[in-house]
């Protein structure tokens, strides 16, 4: 795996816009992945200049290359809150990860934060994670010399809020690259792809993506350990929830809470189609439990008007 420096991150206007959209949104500080490819870009430079050797070529022209490594990221996912696939301490849970990635068609390029009203630079831990990130997972680099040649999974975004608040300038990011060499966070120049003559060539084969982030269906375990808790000591309340566990599975149809995952992956076509059939028998059973409402409702309103006939009745005998 090689430590090879990079020249510049570039991402998508629309991928950014979500991305500061995504921090915004969320109730609180956030942190995710994010996906892309990393291409060996070669620059060559035209002079018309002549070298300062003779050359035995016939133009007057030198022309020089180099080589540039480019780091585009195309897509990113957030389970919507800190801490999400590493321990407080920085170290990376890698199932966790793949867990995250939601059959993401990209490479892995590293991760992001979001903080609120805090100064943009890496913390300690952001330095940590950043390390172990880059240690575990690699990236091949595209159109490169050497087709076995890796780069490791060492971008890092950063998004924070000023510490006051403003009106217009609302969201700061910054990119960083890990270096393993260094053991630091060195700063990198973010470029956004937007439209124009510009960047034409660039985005024609630019396919900025986001896919859906997980599904997180199962109960907690604190909030499991508090309703064992709370419904400890009343076999009445235990009783009464396990009534109500049955009613909503019956209205369910057999579906569990924790199956909702999989609406997002491969079997989302197949189970939407199941998710759908479901909701259109409870709709059948809402409809039928209107009517029934109603004809009650007319059963009610016309007993009212026995009652208050039989009422006037009894007013005239006692006159």
């Amino acid at each position: 795996m090689d430590d090879l420096p990079l020249e510049r991150i570039e991402i998508s206007g629309p991928t950014l816009a979500s991305l500061i959209q995504r921090a915004s949104s969320s109730p609180g500080d956030v942190d995710g992945l994010i996906f892309g490819q990393i291409h060996r870009i070669v620059s060559t430079t035209l002079s018309d200049d002549s070298p300062p050797e003779p050359s035995p070529s016939i133009s007057s022209s030198s022309s020089s290359s180099s080589d540039q490594i480019v780091a585009t990221v195309t897509s990113f996912t957030s389970s919507g809150k800190t801490v999400s696939f590493y321990d407080p301490l920085g170290r990376v849970d890698s199932l966790k990860i793949d867990s995250l990635r939601v059959n993401s068609p990209d490479r892995l390029l590293g991760w992001f934060s979001a903080r609120r009203k805090t100064s943009s630079r890496p913390s300690m831990r952001e330095i940590a994670v950043s390390s172990s990130l880059a240690s575990q997972f690699q990236s091949p680099i595209e159109n490169s010399e050497n087709p076995n040649s890796l780069a490791s999974s060492s971008v890092f975004i950063l998004l924070t809020t000023p510490l006051t608040d403003q009106l217009i300038h609302t969201h700061e990011y910054r990119a960083y690259q890990f270096r393993a060499a260094n053991r630091r966070l060195e700063p990198r120049s973010l470029g956004i792809v937007n439209i124009g003559p510009a960047f034409r060539g660039h985005y024609g084969s630019f396919n900025p993506k986001s896919g859906f982030p997980p599904l997180l269906c199962e109960m907690s375990s604190s909030a499991m350990m508090m309703n064992e808790e709370r419904d400890e000591g009343s076999l009445s309340a235990k009783k009464e929830a396990v009534k109500d566990q049955k009613e909503i599975d019956a209205l369910a149809d057999g579906f569990r809470v924790g199956d909702l995952k999989r609406l997002v992956g491969a079997e989302a076509a197949s189970y939407t189609g199941a998710i759908e059939e479901m909701y259109e028998r409870m709709l059948a059973k809402v409809e039928s439990l209107a009517s029934e409402v109603e004809n009650s409702s007319a059963k009610v309103l016309e007993q009212e008007n026995h009652n208050r006939k039989l009422r006037y009745r009894v007013a005239r005998i006692e006159r």
